[in-house]
């Protein structure tokens, strides 16, 4: 009989925590792109492993860039999905 191994989670770190140089700015979307989905939800720490400090920073980060279009706010707003256009 085969025994089955037990699954066992990788452990989570914050990646701003462990990389210094790594910068935390509105300015790098494409940084701050991996800690938001597909529809446009920022992700929680839980699923990322960003400490509590960092995840309040990159919420904040992730706010301005939207202000300032760098990113998109919802599935809506990408330029990837045609509006129904009324006649």
């Amino acid at each position: 009989m085969a025994f089955k191994k037990k699954f066992t989670p990788r452990k989570k770190f914050c990646r701003f925590c462990a990389d210094k140089a790594l910068p935390l700015d509105y300015k790098r979307a494409d940084i701050l792109r991996d800690f938001v989905n597909e529809r446009g939800k920022i992700i929680a720490r839980r699923i990322t492993g960003t400490c509590a400090h960092h995840q309040r920073k990159l919420t904040v980060e992730i706010k301005r860039s939207r202000q300032m279009a760098l990113m998109i706010y919802t599935a809506t707003h990408a330029c990837d999905v045609k509006k129904k256009s009324v006649l």
